[in-house]
Protein backbone atom coordinates (compact mmCIF):
# COMPACT_ATOMS: atom_id res chain seq x y z
CA UNK A 1 0.00 0.00 0.00
CA UNK A 2 1.35 3.43 -0.96
CA UNK A 3 2.38 6.13 2.04
CA UNK A 4 0.15 9.04 1.69
CA UNK A 5 1.91 12.19 0.99
CA UNK A 6 -0.15 14.19 2.86
CA UNK A 7 -2.69 13.17 5.48
CA UNK A 8 -5.83 14.74 7.14
CA UNK A 9 -7.46 13.73 10.82
CA UNK A 10 -9.21 15.53 13.27
CA UNK A 11 -8.17 16.06 16.74
CA UNK A 12 -11.85 17.66 18.63
CA UNK A 13 -12.66 20.89 16.82
CA UNK A 14 -9.02 20.71 15.18
CA UNK A 15 -8.12 19.88 12.04
CA UNK A 16 -4.73 18.65 11.39
CA UNK A 17 -2.97 18.27 7.79
CA UNK A 18 0.31 16.55 7.40
CA UNK A 19 3.13 16.49 5.04
CA UNK A 20 4.00 13.06 4.48
CA UNK A 21 7.13 13.20 2.32
CA UNK A 22 9.45 13.36 5.23
CA UNK A 23 12.58 11.29 3.17
CA UNK A 24 12.62 14.19 0.92
CA UNK A 25 12.21 17.40 3.44
CA UNK A 26 8.47 17.63 2.19
CA UNK A 27 9.62 18.85 -1.03
CA UNK A 28 6.99 19.80 -3.07
CA UNK A 29 6.16 17.61 -6.18
CA UNK A 30 3.25 17.79 -8.37
CA UNK A 31 1.66 14.62 -6.93
CA UNK A 32 2.17 16.44 -3.23
CA UNK A 33 0.92 19.68 -4.54
CA UNK A 34 -2.77 18.31 -5.95
CA UNK A 35 -2.82 16.22 -2.56
CA UNK A 36 -2.45 18.42 -0.59
CA UNK A 37 -4.73 21.01 -2.22
CA UNK A 38 -7.33 18.43 -2.02
CA UNK A 39 -6.48 17.97 1.81
CA UNK A 40 -6.95 21.24 2.64
CA UNK A 41 -10.33 21.37 1.21
CA UNK A 42 -11.34 18.13 3.16
CA UNK A 43 -10.03 20.23 6.31
CA UNK A 44 -11.88 23.04 5.54
CA UNK A 45 -15.50 21.36 4.50
CA UNK A 46 -15.51 19.08 7.61
CA UNK A 47 -18.55 20.51 9.73
CA UNK A 48 -16.65 19.17 13.29
CA UNK A 49 -13.69 21.43 13.34
CA UNK A 50 -13.29 25.91 13.07
CA UNK A 51 -9.33 25.83 13.15
CA UNK A 52 -7.12 23.58 10.99
CA UNK A 53 -3.24 23.16 11.29
CA UNK A 54 -0.62 22.34 8.59
CA UNK A 55 2.47 20.31 9.83
CA UNK A 56 4.99 18.32 8.49
CA UNK A 57 6.32 14.68 9.33
CA UNK A 58 10.25 14.29 9.34
CA UNK A 59 12.75 16.99 10.80
CA UNK A 60 11.66 19.85 7.96
CA UNK A 61 8.62 21.32 7.43
CA UNK A 62 9.24 22.04 3.73
CA UNK A 63 12.22 22.67 1.57
CA UNK A 64 9.92 23.92 -1.28
CA UNK A 65 9.46 23.08 -4.54
CA UNK A 66 11.32 19.59 -5.88
CA UNK A 67 13.55 21.15 -8.29
CA UNK A 68 15.44 17.70 -9.13
CA UNK A 69 15.63 17.27 -13.03
CA UNK A 70 12.33 15.51 -14.49
CA UNK A 71 10.79 15.55 -18.20
CA UNK A 72 8.19 18.31 -17.03
CA UNK A 73 11.02 20.86 -16.25
CA UNK A 74 12.68 20.11 -19.24
CA UNK A 75 10.05 20.50 -21.81
CA UNK A 76 9.42 23.93 -19.89
CA UNK A 77 12.77 25.03 -20.53
CA UNK A 78 13.06 28.70 -22.53
CA UNK A 79 9.27 28.73 -22.94
CA UNK A 80 7.32 31.51 -20.66
CA UNK A 81 4.34 30.45 -21.39
CA UNK A 82 4.73 27.58 -19.83
CA UNK A 83 6.54 28.13 -16.72
CA UNK A 84 3.48 30.45 -16.67
CA UNK A 85 1.23 28.00 -16.41
CA UNK A 86 2.77 25.59 -14.09
CA UNK A 87 3.94 28.98 -11.59
CA UNK A 88 -0.17 29.55 -11.65
CA UNK A 89 -0.36 26.07 -10.47
CA UNK A 90 1.75 26.86 -7.65
CA UNK A 91 0.56 30.30 -6.57
CA UNK A 92 -2.71 28.22 -6.68
CA UNK A 93 -1.41 25.68 -4.04
CA UNK A 94 -0.47 28.96 -2.03
CA UNK A 95 -2.91 30.67 -2.08
CA UNK A 96 -5.65 28.15 -0.51
CA UNK A 97 -4.73 28.47 3.02
CA UNK A 98 -5.43 32.52 2.54
CA UNK A 99 -8.66 31.37 0.38
CA UNK A 100 -10.09 28.72 3.14
CA UNK A 101 -12.76 30.03 4.96
CA UNK A 102 -11.14 28.73 8.55
CA UNK A 103 -7.98 30.12 10.47
CA UNK A 104 -4.90 27.96 9.41
CA UNK A 105 -1.81 27.41 11.76
CA UNK A 106 1.46 26.57 10.53
CA UNK A 107 3.26 24.69 12.53
CA UNK A 108 6.99 24.60 11.38
CA UNK A 109 10.47 22.84 11.84
CA UNK A 110 14.04 22.82 10.55
CA UNK A 111 13.99 23.82 6.95
CA UNK A 112 11.08 25.68 5.30
CA UNK A 113 12.59 27.13 2.23
CA UNK A 114 11.09 28.47 -1.03
CA UNK A 115 7.74 27.46 -1.41
CA UNK A 116 6.92 26.10 1.65
CA UNK A 117 8.05 29.53 3.34
CA UNK A 118 5.70 31.07 0.95
CA UNK A 119 2.79 28.49 1.76
CA UNK A 120 3.67 29.28 5.34
CA UNK A 121 3.29 33.27 5.09
CA UNK A 122 0.24 32.68 3.41
CA UNK A 123 -1.61 30.66 6.52
CA UNK A 124 -3.31 32.67 9.29
CA UNK A 125 -0.66 32.07 12.19
CA UNK A 126 2.71 30.46 12.75
CA UNK A 127 4.59 28.46 15.19
CA UNK A 128 7.85 27.64 15.13
CA UNK A 129 10.34 25.48 16.30
CA UNK A 130 13.36 27.32 17.65
CA UNK A 131 15.43 25.24 14.86
CA UNK A 132 13.48 26.73 11.98
CA UNK A 133 15.14 27.71 9.02
CA UNK A 134 12.67 31.06 6.76
CA UNK A 135 14.27 32.16 3.37
CA UNK A 136 13.29 31.96 -0.73
CA UNK A 137 17.22 30.93 -1.64
CA UNK A 138 15.58 30.94 -5.30
CA UNK A 139 16.92 33.71 -6.45
CA UNK A 140 20.64 32.48 -6.14
CA UNK A 141 20.08 30.05 -9.27
CA UNK A 142 17.84 32.55 -11.59
CA UNK A 143 14.30 31.50 -9.94
CA UNK A 144 12.07 33.63 -7.80
CA UNK A 145 9.33 32.41 -5.82
CA UNK A 146 6.43 33.64 -7.92
CA UNK A 147 3.86 34.54 -4.79
CA UNK A 148 5.43 37.76 -3.69
CA UNK A 149 3.36 37.44 -0.17
CA UNK A 150 7.17 38.60 2.15
CA UNK A 151 6.94 42.29 1.50
CA UNK A 152 2.96 42.48 3.26
CA UNK A 153 4.31 40.11 6.09
CA UNK A 154 8.00 41.51 7.06
CA UNK A 155 7.71 45.05 5.01
CA UNK A 156 9.56 46.31 1.67
CA UNK A 157 13.16 46.70 2.73
CA UNK A 158 13.33 43.43 4.93
CA UNK A 159 11.63 41.19 2.22
CA UNK A 160 13.92 42.88 -0.31
CA UNK A 161 17.25 42.00 1.87
CA UNK A 162 15.98 38.34 2.17
CA UNK A 163 14.74 38.31 -1.76
CA UNK A 164 17.77 39.66 -2.78
CA UNK A 165 20.32 37.60 -1.16
CA UNK A 166 18.63 34.07 -0.91
CA UNK A 167 19.95 34.00 2.90
CA UNK A 168 17.81 32.26 5.59
CA UNK A 169 16.93 33.35 8.64
CA UNK A 170 16.73 31.88 12.20
CA UNK A 171 13.11 31.34 13.90
CA UNK A 172 14.37 34.01 16.31
CA UNK A 173 14.25 36.79 13.38
CA UNK A 174 11.53 35.39 11.77
CA UNK A 175 9.71 36.26 15.51
CA UNK A 176 11.29 40.18 15.65
CA UNK A 177 10.19 40.46 11.71
CA UNK A 178 6.94 39.55 12.45
CA UNK A 179 6.76 36.34 10.08
CA UNK A 180 5.86 34.21 13.00
CA UNK A 181 3.74 34.75 15.92
CA UNK A 182 5.67 32.37 18.33
CA UNK A 183 8.93 30.43 19.24
CA UNK A 184 8.82 27.09 21.13
CA UNK A 185 11.39 24.26 21.84
CA UNK A 186 11.63 21.52 18.94
CA UNK A 187 10.31 18.65 21.56
CA UNK A 188 6.99 21.07 22.38
CA UNK A 189 5.69 22.43 18.70
CA UNK A 190 3.25 19.32 18.13
CA UNK A 191 1.66 20.06 21.62
CA UNK A 192 2.25 23.97 21.55
CA UNK A 193 0.42 24.18 18.28
CA UNK A 194 -2.18 21.69 19.50
CA UNK A 195 -2.98 23.92 22.50
CA UNK A 196 -2.48 27.06 20.28
CA UNK A 197 -5.23 25.56 18.04
CA UNK A 198 -7.76 24.16 20.76
CA UNK A 199 -8.01 27.53 22.47
CA UNK A 200 -8.75 29.36 19.14
CA UNK A 201 -10.94 27.05 18.85
CA UNK A 202 -12.99 27.77 21.83
CA UNK A 203 -14.25 31.14 19.34
CA UNK A 204 -17.25 30.61 17.73
CA UNK A 205 -16.46 29.30 14.15
CA UNK A 206 -18.47 32.04 12.47
CA UNK A 207 -16.44 34.60 14.26
CA UNK A 208 -13.15 32.85 13.22
CA UNK A 209 -14.29 32.83 9.60
CA UNK A 210 -15.91 36.28 9.54
CA UNK A 211 -12.94 37.98 10.88
CA UNK A 212 -10.62 35.94 8.48
CA UNK A 213 -12.33 37.46 5.71
CA UNK A 214 -12.47 40.66 7.20
CA UNK A 215 -9.08 41.14 6.95
CA UNK A 216 -8.34 39.05 3.86
CA UNK A 217 -10.77 41.45 2.15
CA UNK A 218 -8.95 44.68 3.50
CA UNK A 219 -5.42 43.40 2.45
CA UNK A 220 -6.95 42.90 -1.17
CA UNK A 221 -8.25 46.08 -0.88
CA UNK A 222 -4.47 47.44 -0.13
CA UNK A 223 -3.61 45.47 -3.42
CA UNK A 224 -2.61 42.56 -2.08
CA UNK A 225 -4.27 39.73 -4.83
CA UNK A 226 -3.10 42.40 -7.31
CA UNK A 227 0.62 42.13 -5.96
CA UNK A 228 0.49 38.36 -5.83
CA UNK A 229 -0.65 38.37 -9.39
CA UNK A 230 1.73 40.80 -10.73
CA UNK A 231 4.34 39.16 -9.32
CA UNK A 232 3.44 35.70 -11.03
CA UNK A 233 2.97 37.59 -14.68
CA UNK A 234 6.54 39.33 -14.27
CA UNK A 235 8.58 36.45 -12.96
CA UNK A 236 7.31 33.71 -15.38
CA UNK A 237 9.86 34.87 -17.76
CA UNK A 238 12.72 34.86 -15.32
CA UNK A 239 12.41 30.84 -14.92
CA UNK A 240 12.34 30.90 -18.92
CA UNK A 241 15.76 32.98 -19.51
CA UNK A 242 19.19 31.80 -19.78
CA UNK A 243 21.19 33.25 -17.46
CA UNK A 244 25.33 32.71 -16.44
CA UNK A 245 24.28 31.43 -13.23
CA UNK A 246 21.51 29.27 -13.81
CA UNK A 247 22.55 27.84 -17.29
CA UNK A 248 25.60 26.27 -15.07
CA UNK A 249 23.34 25.28 -11.74
CA UNK A 250 21.54 23.22 -14.38
CA UNK A 251 24.69 21.73 -15.65
CA UNK A 252 25.64 20.50 -12.67
CA UNK A 253 22.13 19.67 -11.69
CA UNK A 254 21.61 17.05 -14.58
CA UNK A 255 25.37 15.71 -14.83
CA UNK A 256 25.88 15.58 -10.73
CA UNK A 257 22.70 15.80 -9.35
CA UNK A 258 20.44 18.79 -7.01
CA UNK A 259 22.87 18.37 -4.22
CA UNK A 260 25.71 19.04 -5.96
CA UNK A 261 24.65 22.32 -7.75
CA UNK A 262 22.92 23.44 -4.36
CA UNK A 263 26.89 22.79 -2.85
CA UNK A 264 28.37 24.64 -5.89
CA UNK A 265 25.69 27.61 -5.55
CA UNK A 266 26.19 27.82 -1.13
CA UNK A 267 30.03 27.59 -1.60
CA UNK A 268 30.00 31.06 -3.37
CA UNK A 269 27.63 32.56 -0.56
CA UNK A 270 30.28 31.15 2.31
CA UNK A 271 31.73 33.89 2.99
Amino acid sequence: MTTPLVTYAADGRVGIVSLNRAEKLNAISADLKKTLVERFHEADRDPATSVVILRAEGRSFCAGYDIAPNPARAERRGNALAWHESLTDDVQLEMTPWEMKKPVIASVQGHCLGGGCELVMMCDLTIAAADALFGEPEIRFSNVGPALVMPFIIGLKRARELLFLGDPIDAQTALQYGMVNRVVPRAELASATLKFARRMALISPEALAGTKLAINRGAESAGFRNAINAGLDILAAVYAARTEVGVKFDEIREKDGLGAALRWRASQFAD
